[in-house]
């Protein structure tokens, strides 16, 4: 638990280095049991979620020894149980994708019902029917998953009914090792998902795509282990991008790519931004007043949803009238209360939709009425601190961001350390950029009344 005391109104200036992305690194570390020998993950981000992996893979048996300068050494030699602990499904969402070095090693998993943050269903029966497409039954008794495969894994076609990044991936892991040859069609693709593939690739996986949402696996009976340097963190890139703009400062971000950002640079550009790209990362600037701009957020390449929330407070502070629409997960505007309370004018809708299952990425069964799909920003306004709460990882940045902007303090209780989970030392950054952010760690007092928010629905 901790708690983050903000002054806001100062203004960002300096540079930051960002490190490996958080839906990338630790998902390859768990890629690494697949080999036979071990295996270096390199650029990784100190973050919540490689610690709890390294505690799945050490409950698991494999060995995890840190080797300096953010580098992990994955040995799998040693994996001696396909029984993940249970208190692991709380931690992670991502434990479907234990599956595949489980069944390849021990032909059985039993897993946890996955968890993390509160965003929305985050359903994982596309992970479970695309897993029983290539031999996998499936189980689910007492809170877990027992998931077995007594003959091994076949190659066989599937496609995925709605884009799925972790799915993509539990499939990717499983057909690595299975017999024959594995087709996934539209399949996510995000490029953390194309890095977790070099990876595999460098493994010896036989792993291409044919067409962008289209990836082709010869199954391998043996993987080597491979040195890998995990791909920068587009999320921790975009937060300081709008730290920087919604402060009216200049920050510089080391090891930012261009080539992966590009829907977000796009908007950048469209509410009056500056953005330089340089050999060493992207400079971001405020130059004058913000435009308001609409986002949908989709599967890459468009606008991706965890970039919604930050823009959202940076919408707060430019010029006009702007819309959010969420495609991703049903239930992503819990953060919208807090900013309202703190001055924010924002209207929570539903916006016309002609098809709504092609338009939407979440199951539409997993939908509730009171879930609101669009959001509606009116700006600029200033924002006035208060004590709110973090209880999802982008929740609590934007929070942070939104603390910068208001006047006066603002209090953020973390109760489970959720900023810490996705962002290596965010608070510390800010600070070395000229943020005033006080941090207490500790047991405190969670902040748990949600203020009011105002919402209409659109027919």
């Amino acid at each position: 638990m901790t708690k983050y005391v903000i002054t806001g109104g100062k203004h960002l200036h300096g540079k930051v280095r960002v490190h490996g992305a958080k839906n990338a690194g630790f998902k390859e570390m768990i890629a690494a049991l697949l080999c036979d020998s071990p295996s270096e993950i390199k650029n990784l981000s100190y973050i919540g979620d490689i610690e709890n992996t390294t505690e799945i893979i050490r409950c698991l048996g494999g060995r995890v020894t840190d080797r300096g300068n953010r580098t992990m050494e994955i040995d799998p030699k040693s994996l001696d149980s396909f029984n993940a602990p249970k208190s692991c499904g709380l931690k992670s969402r991502a434990g479907t994708i234990f599956v595949g070095p489980l069944l390849a090693k021990f032909k059985k998993a039993v897993l946890p019902i996955p968890g993390g943050d509160k965003i929305g269903a985050r359903p994982i029966d596309r992970h479970l029917a695309g897993l029983e497409a290539l031999g996998a039954t499936v189980k689910l008794k007492d809170g877990v998953f027992i998931i077995t495969a007594a003959k091994g894994l076949r190659g066989g076609n599937f496609r995925f009914p709605k884009n799925t990044h972790t799915g993509t991936e539990t499939l990717l892991l499983a057909a690595v090792r299975a017999s024959g040859r594995t087709v996934l069609e539209n399949a996510a693709a995000e490029p953390e998902v194309d890095d977790l593939i070099t990876f595999l690739n460098q493994a010896g996986a036989k792993i291409k795509r044919t067409e962008p949402r289209t990836i082709v696996i010869d199954g391998v009976a043996h993987l080597r282990g491979a040195t890998h340097e995990v791909m920068t963190d587009r999320n921790t890139v975009v937060t300081f991008a709008c730290a920087a703009l919604a402060t009216k400062g200049e920050v510089f971000v080391e090891r930012a790519d261009n080539k992966v950002l590009g829907a977000f640079l796009e908007k950048v550009r469209e509410i009056g931004g500056l953005w330089e790209t340089r050999e060493e990362g992207i400079n971001f600037r405020w130059e004058k007043p913000l435009r308001a701009a609409d986002i949908t957020a989709a599967p890459y390449p468009a606008f991706m949803t965890d970039w919604q929330a930050v823009w959202a407070t940076l919408m707060t502070q430019a010029v006009g009238t702007s819309e959010i629409t969420e495609t991703i997960f049903e239930n992503r505007f819990g953060y919208v209360p807090f900013l309202v309370s703190m001055g924010a004018k924002m209207e929570l809708f539903n916006p016309q939709v002609l098809n709504p299952e092609d338009f939407y990425n979440f199951n539409l069964g997993d939908d509730k009425p009171e879930n609101l799909h669009a959001l509606k920003i009116t700006g600029p306004t200033p924002l006035a601190g208060k004590q709110v709460e973090a209880n999802d990882v982008r929740m609590g940045a934007t929070m942070i961001l939104a603390g910068l902007v208001a006047s006066g303090k603002t209090v953020i209780i973390d109760t489970h350390d959720q900023v810490a989970r996705g962002y290596e030392n965010l608070a510390e950054n800010l600070v070395s950029l000229g943020a005033a952010i006080e941090i207490i760690p500790g047991d405190v007092v969670a902040y748990t009344k949600r203020p009011a928010v105002t919402a209409t629905v659109e027919q």
